[in-house]
């Protein structure tokens, strides 16, 4: 962990922001304001690995599920010291293993450096807990069948949180609409994740596929994830991926673009994901979702608007009546509410665990076959 990574942290802690040293997008943003307080608590969770600022959403979302946050254990003072004055109720432990050996800490949340999140999960499940982790939860295909092994053993939830569905209003909202069938039956999804670099802000690890997976295991696991949701799959294949580093000389193993297509028993998918999000945008990246169904199509717009909207979460449909625009800015998030229904009553109401690890596993057999030019 050098100054930069925890600059980036510092930063991200005030903003919300999607990445080290940049703007928020709408989701995230939610996270800058002071953190929701639950009306009864219902279950008790900690934090372990606090070097991504995701970890402020996360937690927002499983307080305002009814968790109670009790303890926070990092390595870095300057991050704890950032962390706690957020959420003053959050005890610093000494260690890991105090908040794995506190018999009443049922959910262990991690925004870590990327490659430590899956070992963490195992030892988090072993000590008998539910894990809730940043993506990319997992950045080997060695460290998912573990993650698989302990998970099927030990009966405990790991869930990956992938905001880009669970805490996007825009989102959660298209869910709904094709649920009730507003575009008929889904052929295909096209996701888009471009991102803002931002050099200067980036920590050495950041530069390093072995540490952050590759571009198609970190920022693709989003775009797998809304892939097998929208189309119903619970199988599916890589059809091709691609990587390359375009325009990144002074880090030649930096991957800044790649894409992929993957073929399911419910529908096909694109993805594609990039570092080359221009200073002139007024957030970190245009994050698109477009739904192809035999009815209609959806197009999200994740954080920005282009045409001049404000703010994000933009949904647009298409059918055979007109084009219309659907506001989602009261649209309920449920994930955290759901994943503490989950962890009490033993049940798959947020995300199937199948679904969590398949979608995973898409994103790592993409990585690890994609062609690099």
């Amino acid at each position: 962990m050098n100054r930069l990574d925890r600059r980036g942290f510092l930063k991200q802690s005030a903003l919300g922001a999607a990445g080290l040293g940049i703007a928020a997008s709408a989701a995230e943003t939610a996270s800058a304001a002071p953190p929701p307080q639950a009306s009864k608590a219902r279950l008790r969770f900690s934090v372990i690995g606090i070097n991504h600022g995701h970890i402020n959403g996360m937690s927002d979302a499983v307080i305002r599920g009814g968790g109670e946050m009790v303890a926070v254990f990092a390595k870095e003072p300057d991050l704890l010291a950032a962390f706690t004055k957020r959420y003053p109720q959050a005890k610093v432990a000494a260690s890991e293993r105090e908040i794995l050996d506190d018999k009443s800490i049922q959910l262990v949340l991690s925004a870590s450096i990327p490659d430590e999140r899956a070992p963490l999960g195992v030892r988090v499940m072993q000590a008998g807990k539910d894990y809730l982790v940043d993506k990319p939860g997992i950045t080997t295909l060695e460290q998912l069948a573990e993650a698989r092994r302990v998970q099927a053993s030990t009966k405990r939830i790991y869930s990956i949180c992938y905001s880009e569905r669970f805490e996007n209003r825009a989102t959660v909202k298209a869910g709904e609409l094709v649920k009730g069938g507003a575009i008929g039956k889904v052929v295909q999804t096209v996701g888009l994740g471009p991102h803002r670099v931002t050099p200067a802000t980036r920590p050495a690890w950041f530069w390093e596929p072995a540490r952050y997976g590759g571009i198609i295991c970190d920022i693709g696991s989003h775009q797998f994830d809304q892939f097998l949701f929208f189309t119903g799959s619970t199988t599916a294949e890589v059809v091709a991926a691609q990587v390359r580093n375009v325009n990144h000389p002074d880090h030649p193993a930096f991957q800044d673009f790649g894409d992929a297509m993957v073929r399911g028993n419910g529908g096909t998918g694109y993805i594609r994901l990039d570092w080359f999000t221009p200073d002139g945008l007024p957030t970190w990246g245009d994050g698109r979702l477009t739904i192809l169904g035999t009815e209609g199509f959806i197009e999200i717009r994740k954080n920005v608007d282009i045409g001049g909207r404000e703010g994000g979460n933009h949904l647009f449909i298409t059918d055979a009546k007109s084009v219309r625009y659907v506001d989602c800015k009261d649209v309920d998030l449920p994930f955290g509410r759901l994943l503490v229904d989950d962890v009490l009553n033993r049940t798959e109401t947020a995300m199937p665990q199948a679904h969590c690890f398949l979608a995973t596993e898409l994103a790592l057999r993409a990585q690890k076959q994609a062609r690099t030019s």
